[in-house]
C-alpha cells in the first residue's frame, strides 16, 4: 500500500515506487486524481494476476467539499467561475446526499485521472483537446453516502 501524497498522479508514484524496489513485475489497482491523496495498492511480481480483482473492489473515498462553487476543473485548482448562496443545515444536507445512494450514473469530468487511449483526460483538457473528446458515462454503486458528525457541527 502507497499513501500517494497530493499533487503527484498515481503513475507518478507508482513510477518512484517500482524504481526504489528494482521491481521488474509491478502494477497499480486503481487511479487518483494528482489533486487526491490516500491509499494506492500496489501488486509486485506474481501478485500482479490479482490486480483485475482489486480493481473491481468496492472503495471508500471521504472527501472535503465547498458548497456553492463552480470552478473551470471541477475541482479546486480551477478558475472560480460561479459562486451560490447555500443553505446547508444539517437536514438538508443530509436530504441531498440520499439522492446519491443507489445505482447511479456517473459523467466523469474532463479534469479527472480516468484514461482515454491511454492518456487521462485531465492531460487532453489542460492541453486544450478536452472539447473533441468522446468518453463513455459510468453505472456505479453507492451504498454509503454519509457525513461526518464533525462537520455537520461545524456548518
Amino acid at each position: 500500500m502507497l499513501d500517494k501524497p497530493y499533487g503527484l498522479s498515481s503513475n507518478a508514484a507508482f513510477q518512484k515506487v517500482k524504481l526504489i524496489f528494482n521491481a521488474a513485475k509491478a502494477g497499480h489497482t486503481g487511479t487518483l486524481d494528482p489533486l487526491a491523496t490516500g491509499l494506492l495498492p500496489i501488486c509486485f511480481g506474481e501478485a500482479t494476476k490479482f490486480s483485475s480483482f482489486l480493481l473491481d473492489a468496492n472503495k471508500e473515498y471521504i472527501a472535503t467539499i465547498k458548497l456553492g462553487i463552480s470552478t473551470t476543473t471541477y475541482d479546486a485548482e480551477g478558475v472560480i467561475t460561479a459562486t451560490n448562496q447555500v443553505i446547508n443545515s444539517p437536514a438538508e444536507v443530509l436530504k441531498c446526499i440520499n439522492t446519491f445512494l443507489g445505482t447511479i450514473t456517473q459523467y466523469p469530468p474532463i479534469y479527472s485521472a480516468l484514461k482515454v487511449n491511454g492518456r487521462a483526460l485531465y492531460d487532453y483538457a489542460r492541453n486544450g483537446e478536452a472539447m473533441n473528446l468522446l468518453y463513455a458515462f459510468y453505472r456505479v454503486k453507492v451504498r454509503i453516502f454519509a457525513v461526518l458528525p464533525t462537520i455537520l457541527a461545524k456548518s
